[in-house]
C-alpha cells in the first residue's frame, strides 16, 4: 500500500483546535489503514524564539508532505493557514478543505464558497463544508452510548475528507510531469520566502522531496 503524509494546517491558538487537530489526524490514520499520516504543525512547533526559525520548520514540513489538508473555519480564514495554503498551490500540492463552520462569510455570493474569493479557483483542490451543529447534534442524539460521540463524529469527519484525498490526489499535475520545472519550482519555493528557508533545506532535501513525489505519481 502506497502511504501519503499530509500537511494538516490549521489555528492552533487553544485548546480546542489543538485537542481538534490532534483527534482529526489520528482518526484520518485509523480510519485509512495507515495510508495517510497527518503533519501537525502544532506537534514541532515552540512556544518560544516565534519568529523566522519556526515559520521556516513549517514551511518545510510542507514543501515536503504529499498533499495538503486545511482548515477554512471562521468568519476571517486563519492568515497563517492561508500563507500554506498559497505556497502549497504555488508546489501544485493536492489539497483539501475543510470547513464546518455554519455561519455563511466570505464575498463570493450566495452558493459560492464562504471565504474570501482569492483563496478559490485553484487547481488541484477538493472541498469539505458541512455544519458542524448539525453533525455534533447527530453524533450525540443517536441511541448509541453517550460516550462515544466524539468518535461517531470524528469518524464521519475523517471518512468525507478520506473520499477527497483519494479523488485529489489522482488529479493530473500542473507540472506536467516536466521534471526541469518541477526542480525550478521547489528550488524557488525555499528562495522566494527568505529568512534562510533556503539554508534549512538545501539542495538534497529539495532532491529527495522530488523523487519521493515522483516516486508516488503525484508529478
Amino acid at each position: 500500500m502506497m502511504t501519503y503524509s499530509v500537511y494538516l494546517g490549521g489555528a492552533l491558538f487553544d485548546y480546542k483546535q489543538l485537542v481538534g487537530n490532534a483527534i482529526l489526524a489520528e482518526t484520518l490514520h485509523k480510519r485509512s489503514k495507515g495510508q495517510y499520516t497527518c503533519v501537525l504543525p502544532q506537534d514541532f512547533e515552540q512556544t518560544s524564539n516565534r519568529a523566522a526559525d519556526i515559520r521556516n520548520k513549517d514551511l518545510r514540513k510542507l514543501i515536503a508532505c504529499d498533499l495538503g489538508l486545511f482548515n477554512f473555519d471562521g468568519t476571517e480564514l486563519d492568515s497563517g493557514t492561508v500563507v500554506e495554503f498559497i505556497i502549497a498551490k504555488a508546489l501544485d500540492i493536492p489539497t483539501v478543505i475543510l470547513r464546518s463552520d455554519f455561519r455563511a462569510s466570505g464575498d463570493q455570493g450566495q452558493g459560492n464558497d464562504d471565504w474570501n474569493l482569492m483563496c478559490s479557483f485553484f487547481p488541484r483542490v477538493r472541498k469539505i463544508q458541512f455544519n458542524a451543529m448539525d453533525w455534533y447534534q447527530d453524533a450525540f442524539s443517536t441511541d448509541e452510548s453517550k460516550d462515544t460521540w466524539p468518535e461517531r463524529l470524528y469518524n464521519r469527519i475523517a471518512d468525507a475528507i478520506l473520499v477527497q484525498l483519494n479523488t485529489v490526489r489522482t488529479d493530473p499535475s500542473s507540472l506536467g510531469g516536466d521534471e526541469e520545472l518541477i526542480r525550478t519550482v521547489y528550488d524557488w519555493s525555499t528562495r522566494f520566502p527568505g529568512g534562510g528557508l533556503d539554508l534549512l533545506c538545501g539542495k538534497s532535501f529539495i532532491d529527495e522531496v522530488i523523487t519521493n513525489k515522483q516516486r508516488k505519481g503525484l508529478f
